[in-house]
């Protein structure tokens, strides 16, 4: 019976559909996070007979078709890359992007990654890096003795020294777009990569045509709403339970008519 496949196959994807609501909630509180959302195609349909398929010898036509269908199937897990809250952190080197733009990051293995987390340090040598200890590009070095470090909305960075209190420019944090940035490949620790979906990256300063802004001292929240996601929980778990029913029902049914036949 195509009931228990289709049913089958819908609770699979409801299955999928809690996997990804769980890892929103999970990450209410990571810093740049973008939500994911599980996107569902019906499958393949068995017609059993066509619309417009002639009835008569007077060329009458059927106005509909009778076609059945054989389930559900996930296609994408597509990120909403909206803008989140941002938060103060009074922190001289968070770092958040209001508007579009990533940062880019240098892997340790030479490849290039993209972030909106800015929650940036210094290391030994007093380059920006992540909490990982990746490079931020274009490489910042801050001097050893600085004073201050002021971080302007177009990027530029500035700090002032005990020998040089006028502010001194040691660098400007670049933005990256791209044409398809729900393309990026998701690696973990706030990281994307670049995929043939996304494009090229395109790189530009902050406050441009078409490139956010930064703001000193903020952090970018998750763009997760408490509410939307146990909302979308509970549909889920009602699809489950009623694929579940249909499930039984259709053994019942597969029940009373071996049964008929039997006797």
């Amino acid at each position: 019976m195509r009931a228990l496949y289709s049913a089958a196959t819908g609770m699979m994807a409801q299955e999928l559909n809690v996997q990804v609501i769980s890892n929103n909630i999970a990450n209410m509180r990571t810093t740049g996070y973008k939500r994911q959302q599980a996107h569902f195609q019906d499958l393949l349909y068995q017609t059993m007979r066509r619309a417009g398929a002639t009835t008569s010898a007077q060329d009458t036509q059927t106005p509909s078709a009778i076609e059945i269908g054989s389930g559900v199937k996930a296609v994408s897990t597509a990120r909403a890359m909206s803008q989140g809250n941002l938060t103060p952190t009074e922190r001289d080197f968070d770092i958040a992007v209001r508007g579009e733009g990533l940062f880019q990051i240098r892997l340790p293995d030479g490849r290039a990654a993209f972030t909106r987390d800015g929650g940036f340090d210094l290391d030994a040598q007093g380059r920006l890096v992540t909490k990982d200890g990746y490079e931020v590009e274009p490489g910042i070095v801050i001097p050893q003795n600085v004073q201050s470090v002021s971080i302007s909305a177009s990027g530029v960075v500035e700090v002032t020294t005990p020998d040089a209190p006028e502010p001194q420019e040691v660098g400007r944090i670049q933005l990256t777009r791209f044409v398809n940035k729900v393309g990026l490949e998701s690696i973990g620790d706030n990281l994307f990569l670049q995929t043939a979906a996304s494009g090229d990256p395109v790189q530009g300063n902050p406050g441009e045509e078409g490139y956010g802004s930064l703001q000193q001292g903020y952090l970018e929240e998750a763009n997760v709403n408490a509410v939307t996601e146990i909302s979308a929980l509970i549909s889920a778990q009602r699809a489950y339970e009623m694929n579940s029913r249909v499930i039984s029902a259709a053994d019942q049914m597969l029940q009373a008519a071996s049964q008929m036949f039997r006797g």
